[in-house]
C-alpha cells in the first residue's frame, strides 16, 4: 500500500459478472473510476492483479482496490457565503445568487461557485476522476439566479450526468419577458450553437449544425408591456431560455445580449438598476443517484425580480 491510498476490500457480490460493473456496485465508486483504477493496476482479485474490466468474475471472489488520495484541485478554496438548500455525503444543492460565476475561466479565475464549494466541502470531496473537486454537471449563467445541483463524489457525478444526458431532470425557470407571447403557452424548438457573427452569443441554427433544444413556456401573469412566464426545459443548452424566447420576439427584460429593453420600460429598469436578464431557476428535480429517492426543490424569486414584477403589475 502506497502512502495516501485508501484500500477498499470485500467480496464480489452475487451473481458476479463483468468486473468493472460488479466492482462499481460493491465499492460505491463510479464505473468510469473503476475502469481507470483497473488500468492503473490498483485492483487485485484474490490477491492477484486484476485484468480488463470486461472479464467475468465469480461471486464471492475477494477483491481489493487501492484508491489513491484525491489530488488537490487547481482552483483555490475561498470562503464565499452559500445558500445551501440540501446536502448529504454525495451531493449538494445550491440556490445561486445572480452575479456569481459557476466555474473559474478566463476573466473569472476565482470568486466562483467552485471556489466557494472547495471551501464549504473541504474534506468531503472523494474525488471526481481522482481530483478533489466538485462535480459540475450543469451550469446557469452568471446573471441568472436559482437552483443548481453539484456532485461531491464520482458516483453521484456519473449518476447525475446520465440524467442530464437523457433529459430526465426536471427544470423550470421563471422569467419576465417583453410583450405578451401569443399563444400564451407553447413550445419553442430550435437547434442552438455559437453564433457565427458574435462568438459571445448563441443562436438558433439549422438542424444538424447545433444541439437540439426544446423549451415549453406558459404565461403566468400579464404585466405592463411584459409577461411573467414559466419555461420548462427538455434540454439544457447554453443560454437556451434567452435564445428561444428572443427568437419568438419576447426577449428577457434586462438581457444585455439578446435584445433591447422595450422603450416604455427603459426608465423603470434604469430606476431599479435592473441590469441582468430577468431569469430564475425556480425548480429542480432528479432521482438521487445513490439513494434512489425522488428529490424536488423549489426556490422563491429573489428580491430584485419580485420588485421588478411588483412595479410592472397593472
Amino acid at each position: 500500500m502506497e502512502r495516501g491510498e485508501n484500500i477498499l476490500e470485500g467480496l464480489i457480490p452475487p451473481p458476479g459478472g463483468r468486473l468493472d460493473k460488479t466492482l462499481a456496485e460493491a465499492s460505491g465508486l463510479s464505473r468510469e473510476r473503476v475502469k481507470a483504477l483497473l488500468a492503473e493496476g490498483h485492483v487485485t482479485l484474490d490477491g492477484k492483479p486484476a485484468g480488463q474490466g470486461s472479464v467475468k468474475v465469480a461471486a464471492g471472489t475477494p477483491f481489493a482496490i487501492a484508491v489513491p488520495q484525491a489530488a488537490p484541485a487547481e482552483a483555490i478554496a475561498q470562503d464565499i457565503p452559500l445558500n445551501v438548500v440540501f446536502e448529504d455525503e454525495w451531493l449538494i444543492v445550491i440556490d445561486k445568487p445572480a452575479g456569481l460565476v459557476v466555474h473559474p475561466a478566463a476573466g473569472n479565475p476565482d470568486g466562483t461557485l467552485v471556489n466557494a464549494l472547495l471551501h464549504h466541502c473541504r474534506g468531503q470531496l472523494s474525488g471526481i476522476g481522482g481530483v478533489a473537486r466538485p462535480g459540475i454537471v450543469h451550469r446557469i449563467d452568471k446573471d441568472t439566479s436559482g437552483l443548481l445541483v453539484v456532485a461531491k463524489t464520482d458516483r453521484a457525478h456519473e449518476g447525475l450526468a446520465a440524467q442530464f444526458a437523457d433529459h430526465s431532470i426536471t427544470r423550470a425557470y421563471k422569467a419576465v419577458v417583453a410583450g405578451r407571447p401569443i399563444p400564451p403557452a407553447g413550445t419553442v424548438r430550435g437547434a442552438i450553437a455559437r453564433s457565427s457573427q458574435n462568438r459571445k452569443k448563441m443562436a438558433i441554427v439549422e438542424d444538424g449544425r447545433g444541439k437540439h433544444a426544446v423549451t415549453h413556456y406558459r404565461t403566468l401573469e400579464n404585466l405592463a408591456h411584459s409577461s411573467l412566464i414559466e419555461c420548462r426545459l427538455e434540454t439544457g443548452r447554453t443560454h437556451q431560455v434567452r435564445v428561444h424566447m428572443s427568437s419568438i420576439g419576447h426577449m428577457l427584460l434586462g438581457d444585455p445580449v439578446y435584445g433591447r429593453t422595450p422603450k416604455p420600460l427603459r426608465a423603470l429598469l434604469s430606476r431599479l438598476a435592473f441590469s441582468r436578464q430577468a431569469l430564475h431557476a425556480a425548480e429542480l428535480g432528479f432521482v438521487h443517484p445513490v439513494t434512489g429517492n425522488n428529490e424536488h426543490f423549489a426556490s422563491a424569486l429573489p428580491d430584485d425580480m419580485r420588485t421588478l414584477i411588483d412595479e410592472l403589475r397593472l
